[in-house]
């Protein structure tokens, strides 16, 4: 049935004075409170009928069992739910004691309080009103995980299983009012429900897996025929909307209702009322009818988009024999597309500068069930610059559409698996039916917002069958919904393509390849992307690691604790560097910052990507402890980088440089060529003025690019910076600012000069050596001064692979794939500085000495020993490792450098200036090292191999250890 109607002005009047003469809101009863609760821990109380008895325990609702402080102690032989990829925690002879009953802390995700999965009971007593005789009534149990049965009065109604969407149970239609017992079975368990271990809907890694009802529990009385949906279908080309409302009789006659469909705009300074429309219907009995609508909005639509989120509610009230039933929805008129490699939302380009959601919430173990919590988190990523969401292999409730849809927010919900340890795609297991069940539950739920623009069936899926079944699932779903894009799966690059989606998402064009090359912002991904035809967004960008801040311990009050960071404290302590712990986080933040500066410009610079994902912004408290945002996992910062710092490199206007290099000699000229990166609410016209300047804030040299025309939607080309450096006379730190005049928008970078010429780079009065042998030994003894360049020599630590750019993911996880180590500390109190600008952290100056430099392991220093130049070892074993140190040995002193200082007269040119620094250091009268080493410590950095070193003791992946271990 399909009607059409653009009413006048006095049909509106009248259609008006109808609905609000004859409004009754559905009429609801809130189940929150107390309920009667027991664990039915081996599976009986079906065969034992609990629903007939009162259980003996209480518990509020709602919440989950562990809120509760329902479940059990985590002990060795918990089962949990996730992968363990890193099975050395259960043998490594250090960390026995974490392994003891009354001490257990494990690094691989946070450590619930209680911990249970299986079968538990929940029951409460109800009171009908006598109003509601002869009403369809629904009982309501938004988020409940996984899998619920439902008694009344000892009689089963029904069984649900959604991780997406409410359960929803309608009650025996013969129901008398008064009182009544409802007795819910909730089973957590994945035997049923596989939809992959490591699934962020289920996994322990993350929200962990929770027995409870999270949501609104509700009892909903509504007249025998009402209104059960209501689908909103923009189209903004025609200024107009269809609407789809379905009207379920439960009756066993057939009846004729009318309805009034009204809408209006909101969350919008500018007021729109669009005239209602009227339908009659004829419901047959027992059936559902889809009645369909064009709602015309005209010139005064108002379009939805990150800028600009205008929203209208949609609100039908219907009337019959039966009743009254009023029902409202809102949706945004927005049209999203795929143009080539571009993504179009309302005809403009945009880009998503995105952040993976992994239902990372600490204190509840659940995401949050209000829209307040979820608005506070888009602000914060907004804040950041950002303007999407993925949720990686889970769908949010409904509170955080509504969020999104106010604030701006583009979001990617996914089908709750991970479909691929522990089960796959394609293969005609239980995922493949149910992957295709969930999916009709997002869209009848969640298909009206708006911010839903984009949907994935779920990440990194197995099956060798996966690319057919992908490529069908998105065919199907475009054709049922096509109110947005749609995606087979987010992957590495070792996955197939999907070439029926509608955009890609693969983790190319990522990365920054330090390791090999030196650092610049000329290069991009585009050579990466240009073999695709479709928008390409970048998978799981960043990933780079922070040293964990062990202040946020106190934080985890609710259902985790941060047994894992306690662990990681712990034995930084045991090696007597507790001191040290925030020295590395903010060095370590320093360099991740600016790791995650290089690379969103690298993507920024690519004019043919569709965005990225990080992640991401917030620490990832799972898969071996994942310690990469510059945001804790309560969404606060960290203290070494701020929003407002963050948004310089990444927001909605972003300048861009195009510079070689870093590092110059001062007969060098710095180049840089200059960009705008915009995809803003609106085109620009206007100056881009530039800064060089000293670390004191002084302009040494200015300029600027009048009039550029900058077009949303791409990148502009302003000009090119070219400034002689040959007025430098000494080593200066100096920086290059862009702004863009009338705005708010500017970025800036770091580069260093120094001089072409040095003098005094070998001085009298030291002994210079690459090997401690007896000539080294005697002038220290005699009470001389030595400097040991050490490069290449090292054994103790040798096993330690040091890059400039810091761990990704973390060593755990990758069972110590390398870099291993997290930046450096320099000690910049010391004067063997003096002549070497430096801050307390790694900066693009140290590439050139750092990166793959052997580092020492000080594992037999004296306690308290502290290097001028300490790598900061991966929190998983937290060495004391050194690149420059300097101790007094016998009468003598020592300065011994694990980098490579040599240098020639028109390369490394930091390494020679480095050299001439510690030179003057040498022979100057604050050359007096704190700390008294034996030479026999000394000599043994280079014969004798570490005692501490990583043993990951199996080698198979994923699963290594199964319970069988854990049970002995």
């Amino acid at each position: 049935m399909k009607y059409t109607f653009n009413f006048s002005v006095k049909t509106l009047y009248v259609a008006i004075i109808f609905f609000f003469s004859v409004v009754s809101k559905a009429q609801e009863i809130s189940l929150t409170g107390n309920w009667k609760f027991a664990i039915d821990r081996m599976d009986k109380g079906i065969e034992e009928k609990w629903f007939n008895n009162t259980l003996e325990g209480n518990i509020q609702l709602p919440g989950s069992m562990a809120e509760n402080g329902w479940g059990d102690e985590v002990t060795l032989q918990t089962q949990w739910t996730g992968s363990i990829y890193d099975s050395s925690y259960f043998f490594r002879p250090g960390l026995d004691k974490y392994r003891q009953p009354d001490n257990i802390k494990i690094p691989f995700w946070l450590t619930p309080v209680k911990h249970y999965t299986g079968v538990a009971w929940y029951q409460k007593k109800i009171k009908l009103h006598e109003k509601w005789k002869n009403k369809s009534i629904e009982l309501f149990l938004e988020r409940c995980h996984i899998q619920t049965r439902v008694w009344i009065n000892g009689k089963e109604i029904g069984k649900s299983n959604s991780l997406v969407a409410a359960h929803r149970y309608t009650l025996p239609q013969n129901i008398a009012p008064g009182n009544h017992t409802i007795t819910i079975r909730v089973d957590n368990r994945l035997k049923e429900v596989n939809v992959g271990p490591d699934s962020h809907s289920v996994s322990d890694h993350t929200q962990g897996n929770w027995n409870g009802i999270v949501g609104k529990i509700l009892l909903k009385a509504q007249p025998t025929l009402y209104i059960d949906a209501i689908q909103v279908y923009p189209d903004i080309k025609h200024q107009q909307a269809r609407v789809i409302i379905s009207i379920v009789n439960t009756g066993s006659k057939a009846v004729t209702g009318r309805l009034v469909l009204r809408a209006e705009s909101f969350n919008t300074p500018m007021r729109h009322v669009v005239p209602s429309i009227t339908i009659t219907t004829k419901n047959n009995a027992h059936d559902t009818l889809f009645t369909e609508a064009t709602v015309f909005l005209g010139k005064k639509m108002q379009l939805w988009d990150e800028f600009h989120p205008a929203l209208y509610r949609f609100t039908v009230k219907f009337q019959s024999p039966a009743g009254i039933h009023t029902k409202q929805t809102s949706s945004g008129m927005r049209e999203i597309k795929s143009v080539g490699n571009q993504l179009q939302l309302n005809s403009k380009t945009i880009h998503l500068r995105g952040d993976l959601n992994n239902c990372e919430f600490p204190l509840t173990g659940y995401a949050p069930m209000d829209v307040e919590s979820w608005e506070q988190i888009y602000k914060t990523a907004k804040l950041h610059g950002l303007n999407h969401f993925r949720f990686h292999s889970w769908c949010p409730p409904e509170a955080a559409f509504i969020a999104a849809d106010k604030t701006g927010f583009y979001l990617q919900p996914e089908g709750p698996t991970w479909p691929n340890h522990g089960t796959s795609l394609g293969d005609n297991r239980f995922i493949d039916t149910y992957l295709h069940e969930e999916t009709a539950r997002i869209m009848r739920d969640y298909g009206n917002h708006p911010s839903f623009c984009f949907f994935a069936a779920g990440n990194e899926p197995a099956g060798k069958n996966q690319a057919k079944y992908l490529n069908e699932f998105v065919s199907y779903w475009r054709s049922k919904d096509n109110r947005r894009l749609y995606t087979g799966a987010a992957v590495a690059m070792s996955w197939p393509l999907y070439p029926e989606s509608d955009y890609m998402i693969k983790s190319g064009p990522r990365g920054l390849h330090w390791d090999k090359n030196r650092p610049e912002t000329i290069s991009d991904f585009y050579t990466t992307i240009e073999a695709f035809k479709m928008p390409y967004i970048t998978h799981e960008n960043g990933q780079w690691c922070v040293f964990p801040d062990f202040k946020e311990i106190n934080s985890y009050k609710g259902v985790m604790r941060a047994r894992n960071f306690e662990m990681f404290r712990d034995e930084l302590k045991e090696r007597g560097m507790l001191e040290k712990a925030e020295d590395f986080l903010m060095a370590s933040g320093k360099l991740q910052a600016l790791m995650y500066k290089h690379e969103l410009e690298k993507s920024f610079r690519t004019k043919n990507s569709a965005g990225f994902q990080l992640l991401g912004l917030q620490d990832f408290p799972g898969q071996g402890s994942a310690v990469i945002g510059v945001l804790n996992a309560f969404w606060k910062e960290k203290g070494y980088i701020t929003a407002k710092q963050w948004s310089r490199f990444c927001n909605t206007t972003v300048p861009l440089s195009r510079i070689p290099k870093f590092t110059y000699c001062n007969n060098e000229v710095f180049n840089a060529a200059i960009e705008i990166y915009h995809y803003g609410a609106t085109d620009i016209n206007t100056t881009i003025s530039w800064f060089i300047k000293d670390i004191n804030g002084h302009i040494l040299q200015k300029g600027h690019f009048k009039n550029i025309n900058i077009p949303t939607g791409g990148n502009t080309i302003a000009g090119n910076i070219i400034v002689p450096l040959s007025t430098i006379t000494q080593a200066t730190k100096l920086n290059l600012e862009v702004v863009i005049e009338g705005s708010s928008f500017a970025n800036d970078w770091n580069f260093w000069v120094y001089p072409q010429t040095l003098t005094e780079l070998t001085l009298p009065g030291i002994h210079y050596t690459d090997t401690l042998d007896t000539a080294a030994e005697k002038v220290l003894l005699q009470g001389g001064t030595v400097f040991l360049n050490a490069a290449g020599k090292v054994v103790k630590g040798k096993e330690v692979v040091q890059y400039f750019t810091p761990v990704f993911w973390n060593t755990s996880w990758f069972k110590m794939r390398p870099p291993h180590t997290l930046g450096i500390w320099v000690d910049t109190a010391s004067s063997a500085f003096h002549f070497f600008p430096t801050e307390y952290h790694s900066n693009m100056q140290w590439w050139e000495i750092v990166n793959k430099a052997q580092v020492m392991h000080l594992e037999d220093f004296p306690e308290g020993f502290t290097p001028l130049v300490q790598p900061i070892d991966t929190w998983f074993i937290n060495r004391k490792l050194a690149l420059l140190l300097e101790a007094k040995v016998g009468k003598g002193k020592i300065i011994i450098c694990s980098a490579d200082l040599s240098f020639g007269p028109e390369e490394r040119i930091v390494a020679r200036q480095l050299m001439y620094s510690l030179n003057r250091y040498m022979v100057s009268g604050n050359f007096n090292p704190k700390y008294q080493v034996s030479l026999p410590v000394l000599k043994d950095l280079f014969v004798t191999p570490s005692k501490l070193i990583w043993d990951s003791y199996t080698n198979a992946t994923p699963d290594e250890l199964k319970p069988q271990h854990q049970l002995k």
